[in-house]
């Protein structure tokens, strides 16, 4: 019974894989959409299989590696293969690609800085209550909005840049760079759902929520930004301090 019980964070973290695995064969097919979806799924049971760790105390190492490994597929695969699809428009083949236009590749960063903000997290002791740099799943959201964005615009005009080579690009490379830059951010991850400890979560969601009902995936964008720049001004403070 009690190895059962030690297996419950696993098996949803194990949803967490399955989505992203799903996440990516969508991507491939470009269904954006569908990957998306998957995505944030996956996301989800991303928040789950921690807080349902905590809830059964039943953290574990092996829990922590199988998390990344997850995150790794679902927030970092995906996401890239999302960009390098919205970049490849006339879906060449990759053989085609590689010799005619390596520009749909610039997707490809996204996973391979999450691979390396992943595995510094796991040995980074400083990040046992809040987070140094952008979480993976929070950079998957922030690309993922963007078909979402073109595919139910809230904001018109925006499609003609959203879609812009040279904003996906920018897109990708700003991905991978704060996810790894030394920028403070709380954890959005609840260890209880106490009102005292989790006010800057609740405002964070309530303010994410808002957003979302006036403007959709835009206002997730948004709230997203704003998570950034949050780490922006915290710096900053701690330097003028």
């Amino acid at each position: 019974m009690k190895n059962i019980k030690r297996q419950i964070p696993n098996l949803i973290t194990a949803l967490n894989l399955l989505c992203g695995c799903l996440g990516v064969i969508a991507a491939l097919e470009h269904n954006l959409i569908a990957a998306g979806f998957f995505v944030i799924s996956g996301i989800i049971f991303d928040f789950f299989d921690g807080f349902a760790a905590r809830l059964l105390q039943v953290k574990s190492e092996l829990g922590k590696q199988l998390d990344s490994l997850a995150d790794l597929v679902t927030s970092g695969l995906v996401p890239g293969l999302v960009v390098f699809s919205l970049l490849n428009e006339q879906r060449d083949s990759v053989m085609v690609l590689l010799s005619n236009n390596p520009i749909p590749f610039m997707g490809l960063l996204i996973p391979v800085a999450a691979a390396y903000r992943l595995a510094n997290f796991n040995i980074d002791s400083r990040q046992e209550d809040g987070f140094i740099g952008l979480p993976t799943p929070a950079s998957a959201l922030l690309v993922l909005s963007v078909p979402f964005m073109l595919a139910y615009p809230t904001i018109p005009g925006l499609e003609p840049y959203l879609s812009a080579p040279s904003f996906l690009i920018g897109l990708s490379v700003f991905c991978a760079v704060v996810m790894n830059a030394p920028l403070p951010l709380f954890s959005l991850k609840f260890s209880s759902f106490g009102w005292q400890e989790n006010k800057l979560r609740y405002l964070f969601l309530a303010v994410g929520l808002f957003w979302m009902a006036l403007w959709q995936f835009t206002g997730l964008a948004f709230l997203i930004l704003s998570y950034v720049l949050s780490g922006f001004f915290k710096t900053n403070r701690k330097q003028k301090a």
